[in-house]
Parts: C-alpha cells; sequence; structure tokens
C-alpha cells in the first residue's frame, strides 16, 4: 500500500473538495486566501509537500529556454518591501551585497524583486536564465508555494516558513543571546528583560528563547531568576524613534514599583538604541544603572553614545553563504534540506557594566 499524500486525502481531512485542494495548492486562484492558508496547512501537516512529485509542476527547470554563452545566467533574489527590508537597510542591505560579492565571484547575475503580490510575482519565476531563488527576510507563504510549485531551487535568508521546505541560512541567535545572558548575569546583574516581540521573526523568537533559557536554568539553583511578565516586554516599530517612548513609559512604571531591571537584553540594535535614549530622557545613567544590549552590529551601534553592546552578525557572510547553498542545491535536488546557522561574535561595548555593590 503506497504512503504517498494525496490530494483527496487533504480534501478528506478539511471536508473539502479535492477540486478546492487542486485549485488551493495551483496558486491560480478560485480560492479564498483563508482558504488556501487552511490546504496549505493541511498538506504540511500531512507530508505532501516533503514528497517527491508532490504534485504536477507548471514547467521543470529543464524546461527552461537556454541561455547562450553570451547570456550570463541570473540568480533571482525576493527582498519584499515591508518591514524595511530595502537595499538601503543597514542589515538587509549589508546581506543583499554579500549576495552580490558572492554571485559576481562565479559570474552569475541577480535580479533583485520587491514584490508582495503572488499574481504580479508570477511572471518573475519563469524568465530566461534563471537558476534559482534567494529570499532575503519575510516572505509570505503564498509566494514560496509559488517558488515550491514550480519547482524552482530557493534558500531562505533570515528567515523560515515552517509550512514550505527550504534551505534556510540564518545566524545562530539562541547560542549568542545565551552566552550574552550569561555574561551579564556574570557581571551580577540579576533583574533583567528581554524587549523585542519574540513574534516578529523566527531570529527574535531564538533570541528569546536563548535568553529565557539562561534564566530557567539559573532558577534552579536561584529562585531569584525566576522567569515573569517583567522579564519580557513586546514592543513593536522599526526605527529607534518607535521604540523610545514605549520603552520610557514601561521604565516609568517599573520605577514607581521599584521593579526596573538593571539590565536589558534588546532584540535588535534598533530597540537597543531606542531604551539607550529612552533612559536619557529619564535621567537614568547607562551602563551605571542600566545596562542595554543590542543585537546585529549595525553601524550606529558603534557610533552613539554610549556605544552599544552587541553581538555581530556577519551579513555579507550570510548572503554569502545563501549563494554556496543554491548552487549546491541546483546541483543535488535531493540532498537533504539544511538549516545553516553562521556565528555571531558578542561584542562588549560602553553601554553593559558590572552591577554596582
Amino acid at each position: 500500500m503506497s504512503n504517498k499524500v494525496t490530494m483527496q486525502q487533504i480534501a478528506d481531512y478539511l471536508s473539502v473538495s479535492k477540486f478546492v485542494v487542486s485549485k488551493a495548492l495551483s496558486g491560480k486562484g478560485g480560492v479564498s486566501e483563508a482558504t488556501q492558508e487552511r490546504v496549505i496547512q493541511a498538506a504540511s501537516q500531512l507530508g505532501y509537500f516533503t514528497q517527491k512529485n508532490a504534485y504536477v509542476k507548471t514547467m521543470k527547470l529543464e524546461q527552461l529556454p537556454k541561455t547562450t554563452a553570451a547570456h550570463k545566467q541570473s540568480v533571482l533574489v525576493l527582498m519584499p518591501n515591508i518591514r524595511f527590508q530595502t537595499k538601503e537597510s543597514l542589515y538587509w542591505g549589508r546581506i543583499l551585497d554579500g549576495i552580490a560579492s558572492r554571485l559576481e565571484e562565479d559570474g552569475y547575475g541577480m535580479v533583485i524583486v520587491s514584490e508582495q503580490s503572488v499574481d504580479h510575482f508570477l511572471h518573475f519565476l519563469n524568465p530566461n536564465g534563471i537558476l534559482g531563488l534567494i529570499g532575503v527576510g519575510e516572505i509570505s507563504t503564498p509566494l514560496l508555494l509559488e517558488v515550491h510549485r514550480i519547482g524552482l531551487p530557493m534558500v531562505l535568508v533570515d528567515h523560515e516558513d515552517m509550512l514550505i521546505p527550504s534551505d534556510t541560512v540564518f545566524t545562530n541567535n539562541y547560542d549568542s543571546m545565551y552566552r550574552l545572558t550569561k555574561h551579564l548575569i556574570g557581571k551580577g546583574h540579576t533583574q533583567l528583560c528581554f524587549i523585542g516581540d519574540m513574534n516578529y521573526s523566527r531570529s527574535f523568537k531564538d533570541r528569546f528563547l536563548g535568553f529565557r533559557s539562561v534564566l530557567e536554568e539559573q532558577a534552579l539553583v536561584e529562585p531569584k531568576f525566576q522567569m515573569s511578565n517583567d522579564c519580557y516586554l513586546p514592543v513593536e516599530g522599526f526605527e529607534h524613534e518607535q521604540f523610545q517612548e514605549p520603552i520610557k513609559q514601561w521604565a516609568i512604571k517599573r520605577l514607581k514599583a521599584k521593579t526596573m531591571p538593571t539590565a536589558l537584553l534588546c532584540a535588535n540594535d534598533m530597540i537597543g538604541i531606542g531604551a539607550i535614549d529612552a533612559m536619557k530622557e529619564l535621567g537614568i545613567a547607562v551602563p551605571e544603572e542600566v545596562s542595554i544590549t543590542g543585537y546585529d552590529n549595525i553601524d550606529d551601534s558603534y557610533r552613539m553614545t554610549p556605544s552599544l553592546s552587541t553581538v555581530h552578525v556577519p551579513k555579507e557572510a550570510l548572503g554569502k553563504r545563501a549563494v554556496e547553498r543554491l548552487i549546491s542545491r541546483i546541483a543535488n535536488k535531493q540532498e537533504p534540506m539544511e538549516k545553516l546557522l553562521v556565528a555571531g561574535e558578542i561584542l562588549y561595548r560602553e553601554s553593559t557594566a558590572q552591577v554596582k555593590a
């Protein structure tokens, strides 16, 4: 008996028709966005996307028109213009630089696409000479489904979709934040808080988990490290000015309640810069009264006063490793998917210090 997952099984699982499942997986419309999400979710849970020849692809790579030697083959780089994911970004732009540099080394071209609409994106999926796709930052599931549907090799940088299988490249977010938290505890800090929305991205979640793991381990021998609501502040925004006011208002409440932490571990540098600005407004000395850390090591982190302790993310290296992984995937399509972790480096600067006795 075959163990292959079929569209009919997905339809039975959801109590819908096979026609609805086919439409949802084809990416050609005909069903609502909510229904498509339900179908993709169910297909993923049942293992539909992980099996070979999951469904009929609209075309195979071998069917793409061949390019002549005079024409350079290219890689499609998808970086939707959302959440400040642009080439001008101090973070995303450096990843893009790494991709461009590595592609140029091997003589490949690069086509950058900033698109969120599936319908508008479709015509980019079958251009002459496109070898594969590198996704930078958050990309919607419907867009990734289209890439997967035609069998185009892809690698995602600093993002993963739990429903669509793909190779991914990250920095070692969990380990780096774990070590940074351990360092601050070694400096005498017992009241620590993680600032940033763990649901914002996979990277933010892993950073939060690294922070939380340290507190849970410490709590086994020292109850004062018990994880509580005071240890986590979710904030939203993109620029440091957007984080400054909510952190300031939160700090005012903590000061009144006499529960102000002595160390704030921020999910990225923008949040860290906003936190330092908020403390300055309140007359709280950094790092004498509160130590603050960031993550990413963007240029602004060392230009400010005090300079921000942070984790250096080798952004260009992430881009280069994504290219290398894509080239390997193109050559070996049947290899298991990989999640590559590039090591980050903790940079101890002026914004952290020993707790005063």
